[in-house]
């Protein structure tokens, strides 16, 4: 399925030939060639250890592909290091499967590390963040549903209260584009449908295009705009929703009576 161009006629996200290898002769990603495109949520799905988590922390550099190429808008990630990888990083947001906030923090705080890689160290230090980015916290709470929650700390949460924060926090960036590495895993049903609602509504309006890591076929089916399955570090289907069928998710998970 070829994603949609960006602004300047070429997708947001461009990878070619990914590999990964943590134990040399042993991929867990096996020549990934993949788009992202400008808008909409792009779910991940697959069998655990296929390689889904690995392919989102590649993109952001918090795995070190072994080869391939990884472009953000053009320029290529993988060739980056020191200032200038800090710099993309911050470009792409990240929505972790297990919050990772700051538990002694509070909720305002932890959005505001939203944006550490803009303002000076001695300013994040001593918490003087501008008045701009303190206004933009105070609606993103507003936005998640959280609006008294800004004193509270992190640790006082429930499970779908921390992953709001999450999604605010990485909003607070204004990223080009969102990585969301099973964001519902710990959540209950309920709240799981609640916080992909939000995640999708806010990234919408913000237009930021979506890579969602996810477990649940059938909420990929409802808020996925496309889906790409993956088996054994490689990618086995890539289609809008509706064209996933019985025989895919055979190829995709493997046997026949779980289905």
């Amino acid at each position: 399925m070829a994603a949609p161009p960006g602004a300047g006629g070429r997708p947001p996200l461009e990878i070619r030939g990914l590999v990964k290898e943590y134990v040399p002769g042993t991929p867990v990603l096996r020549g990934i060639d993949l788009e992202i495109g400008a808008e909409g949520i792009t779910a991940v799905i697959g069998p655990s250890g296929t390689g889904k988590s690995t392919l989102l922390r590649c993109i952001n550099r918090l795995v070190e592909p072994t080869r391939g190429e990884i472009r953000l808008r053009g320029e290529e990630l993988t060739r980056l290091s020191g200032k200038a990888l800090r710099l993309a990083r911050r470009r792409i947001g990240m929505v972790f499967q297990e919050y990772n906030l700051v538990e002694r923090l509070s909720v305002m705080e932890n959005l505001l590390c939203g944006r550490l890689g803009y303002v000076p160290l001695w300013r994040a230090w001593l918490r003087r963040y501008p008045a701009e980015d303190i206004a933009r916290a105070f609606a993103l709470l507003d936005a998640v549903g959280l609006p008294d929650y800004a004193t509270r700390r992190a640790d006082a949460l429930s499970g779908g209260q921390r992953q709001r924060v999450g999604i605010a926090r990485a909003l607070m960036q204004r990223p080009e584009l969102l990585l969301a590495d099973e964001p519902t895993s710990s959540l209950d049903p309920k709240t799981a449908v609640e916080v992909l609602e939000l995640l999708a509504r806010l990234t919408g309006e913000a237009g930021v295009p979506v890579v969602l890591n996810i477990h649940n076929v059938e909420l990929a089916r409802r808020f996925a705009r496309r889906i790409v399955g993956m088996s054994q570090g490689a990618i086995v289907f890539d289609g809008p929703p509706e064209a996933l069928e019985t025989a895919h998710l055979r190829a995709i998970y493997g046997g026949e009576d779980w289905l």
